[in-house]
């Protein structure tokens, strides 16, 4: 049995080695986590709850006619789907792997013959994604610890502004000062705002750093300045506009929805005067903002992403492609090398497709108030996926063989193939016929007739592309791998609203829900194509949607049945209370447990049940009815992108991790409804307790009492929003009369 090689877990290891082809060591390395027995101890007894727990729903089945009948065989229906969910997660969880990489191998045998890397950075709207954000991106990935005539960055601006445009320029400018300076002193991150904001100021005793830290930090200081001022003003002086041919492309836009296709080069790597202070080589940069008209269909990021696929390769061709995110910086200079020790391993190099690094992130506060930070997601589930076959592709931070996201299918024919073959490069055309040439690779009818978006590149017609795509490179027979370094490779900007936070999971679930419905669903297009486990593992996300509705059947109808009085679980006086209150004990402790091991707090994992109550009642009930929707054609599907920008109040607000509210959603007005509910009922039960003097009500009542106060305490923040708090981000006040009308109005139809 095989396994890739791999990083560590901080719970324990067990190596395994390989020895690669022709007896070299390889260049990574696998290290599988200890404490399987106790997990797989932990599974089967909650298993054996589980069975006991269906035992009893099934033999204590109220008789027809019975009142609450219909409730127990809901509740009975609700459990069921969360029983097979939780085979779900198990089967990321059984036995996740880690990696662990050589680069100094790396070093010894291919640092002369290393491959092209082409980076693409995608912006789509400089209002919510600033451009003074996009190019501290831009220049973190031009500073990589690799030969920079070998790195090409190229940024897709879908929002075509010419203040993008302008901050790109300025960039290009300061990066002849920023790289030198990255290298020179071995800078870590290499993202200016990132490096300034968190490092000190060097103490005199390095006198040469001091000064030049002073020095780079003004010009960056001064830079960031001239943007912003450029961005307050909204439009491009006509002294600044004299400073390149580039801005007289925007004199035939009115319009950045119906425009040409803008390409410029900015760097031109090939040109041997492309050079830092130092006299060192830049990395090629070119500007792209595709062509865009209201008759044609743009396909968003995928169609962004495609076009990059294609301009660069008549650029620069880099045989390996990353892409990231416009505010997702690079965090660690040695990432290529790291992808690279799994793409390049003489023994298994040849199958892998694309390695995924994680999705973390620089503004999550101390107990991540939203429960942004995908910590479990990130270091467990995914780490789960590359043990049953291989990660998913989750769009941000992934390195691809250009050849696979072009469709080339595995065959064994490529162990045959190198990929320090020489790729090719144009470095015939001058930069201005090179522009000119490369424009129609971005027209809106490029693809017209073609395999673009179905076999080719990105595929087309999902919310969430990447998803999509990386199952659709598995199902070629490609392999994938996961990999998550000591120092975090890149970091972005979680969403800093509730409200943001419930829109971004509302998008992810239907587009994974969307996929679960479709012909790509990985039991049909997987069948055979890739190994069921991985089947199942894609189940994690793409059954996020229709979660909802057993979670709110669950925080609804045992809450109304409170309040009538009528029992749905067992009395606590009953040996059948013992299977609930363990699985419902240990499955809190596992998840406290496995929350901690992955850097929480104890206030973050209850943070992260709350967004879970939130998500699965809102955000995935929006996601499921919209996916439903359009599957009978009464909906289109419509891309949010997620705001990157914070006012200084709402920053201070998210920092004391108070959860802000602020504008009418009808997210809200469910959330508010359900909260006011399970608080009625709450209270309801309790003086059912107080009023009852034979303890009969305790003793029948009690699970769902408790399970009514924990959705109270969970919803705290909610009734703070509705009633104490007086500022601007309270709850509003229309949402607020609505929900209590729409509470008072359930409990007495359940009286009644």
């Amino acid at each position: 049995m095989y396994l890739y090689q791999g990083q560590r877990y901080r719970a324990g290891v067990v190596h395994v080695w390989n020895m690669g082809r022709d007896g070299q060591l390889p260049l990574f390395e696998t290290k599988a986590t200890k404490g399987r027995i106790l997990f797989g101890l932990y599974a089967v007894s909650v298993f054996v709850g589980i069975c006991l727990i269906c035992v009893y729903r099934l033999i204590h089945l109220p008789e027809e006619g019975e009142v609450g009948r219909w409730a127990w065989i809901g509740l009975f229906l609700s459990e069921l789907w969360h029983i097979l969910y939780w085979f779900v997660i198990m089967s990321v969880r059984w036995n996740p792997i880690y990696r662990y990489t050589f680069k100094d191998r790396l070093t010894q045998r291919y640092e002369k013959v290393l491959p092209g890397v082409d980076i693409f950075v995608c912006t789509a709207n400089p209002i919510i994604e600033p451009p003074t954000m996009v190019i501290n991106t831009v220049l973190s990935v031009m500073a990589y610890n690799y030969p920079p005539e070998k790195l090409s960055v190229y940024l897709s601006d879908d929002g075509g502004s010419s203040l993008t445009f302008y901050a790109l320029l300025e960039a290009a400018q300061f990066s002849k000062l920023w790289l030198p300076f990255c290298k020179k002193f071995k800078v870590e991150p290499r993202c200016p705002e990132a490096y300034f904001s968190s490092t000190p100021e060097p103490h005199y005793d390095d006198p040469l750093m001091a000064g030049e830290w002073s020095s780079i930090k003004k010009l960056y200081e001064d830079m960031r300045n001239r943007i912003e001022a450029a961005m307050n003003v909204g439009q491009i002086s006509d002294e600044i506009r004299k400073q390149h041919k580039g801005f007289a492309e925007w004199d035939l836009v009115s319009d950045p929805r119906n425009h040409q296709t803008i390409l410029q080069m900015l760097i031109d790597g090939r040109d041997g005067k492309a050079v830092d202070v130092e006299g060192q080589p830049l990395p090629t940069l070119v500007y792209l903002s595709r062509e865009k008209r209201p008759d044609y269909h743009h396909n968003y990021k995928a169609g962004a992403m495609n076009a990059l696929i294609r301009v660069s390769s008549r650029i620069s061709n880099g045989e390996i492609i990353l892409n990231v995110d416009c505010d997702m910086y690079s965090n660690n200079s040695e990432s290529v090398r790291d992808a690279l020790c799994f793409l390049m391993d003489e023994e298994r190099g040849h199958e892998i497709a694309y390695v995924q690094f994680p999705q973390c992130f620089n503004n999550i506060t101390k107990n991540d108030l939203y429960a942004s930070s995908l910590n479990v997601i990130m270091e467990v589930e995914i780490a789960g996926f590359d043990s049953n076959g291989g990660p998913c592709y989750i769009g941000t931070g992934c390195f691809h063989r250009r050849e696979t996201l072009c469709g080339k299918k595995y065959s064994k024919e490529c162990e045959k193939e190198l990929i320090t073959r020489n790729n090719y490069r144009n470095r015939e055309e001058n930069a201005c016929v090179l522009e000119e040439t490369c424009k129609a690779l971005a027209s809106c009818s490029y693809e017209d007739n073609t395999q673009w978006g179905k076999e080719m590149g990105l595929k087309y017609g999902c919310l969430v592309e990447d998803i999509l795509t990386g199952l659709s490179i598995q199902c070629r027979g490609w392999r994938s791998i996961y990999f998550t370094p000591e120092r975090k490779a890149f970091l972005g900007s979680a969403p800093t609203t509730l409200l943001q936070s419930l829109i971004q999971r509302k998008r992810w679930s239907e587009g994974d829900f969307q996929i679960f419905l479709s012909s790509y669903c990985p039991f049909i297009w997987g069948h055979k194509r890739i190994p069921l486990k991985l089947q199942i593992s894609y189940c994690t996300y793409l059954l996020w949607a229709p979660n909802c509705l057993p979670t709110l059947y669950y925080v609804f109808i045992p809450s109304l049945y409170l309040l009538k009085g009528i029992s749905l679980f067992p009395k606590i006086s009953s040996l059948w209370i013992l299977p609930f209150a363990y699985v419902i004990s240990s499955s809190c402790a596992y998840s406290l447990g496995e929350f901690i091991s992955c850097g929480g707090t104890l206030l973050g994992w209850w943070n992260d049940q709350r967004m879970w109550v939130f998500r699965r009642t809102t955000s995935y009930l929006f996601g499921f009815s919209e996916t439903i929707l359009k599957l009978f054609g009464f909906s289109k599907s419509s891309f949010a992108v997620t705001s990157k920008v914070t006012d200084d109040e709402e920053s201070k607000r998210y920092e004391k991790e108070v959860m802000e509210f602020g504008a009418p959603s009808p997210m809200f007005t469910i959330l508010a409804t359900l909260a006011l509910l399970n608080l009625f009922t709450f209270v309801g039960g309790i003086i059912r307790v107080i009023m009852d003097k034979q303890a009969q009500v305790l003793d029948s009542l009690l699970l769902q009492i408790l399970l009514s106060g924990v959705l109270v305490f969970l919803n705290l923040p909610v009734y703070h929003g509705l009633f104490f708090r007086k500022d601007t981000t309270r709850m509003p006040y229309s949402t607020t009369y609505q929900s209590i009308a729409l509470a008072l109005l359930a409990c007495s139809v359940a009286l009644y």
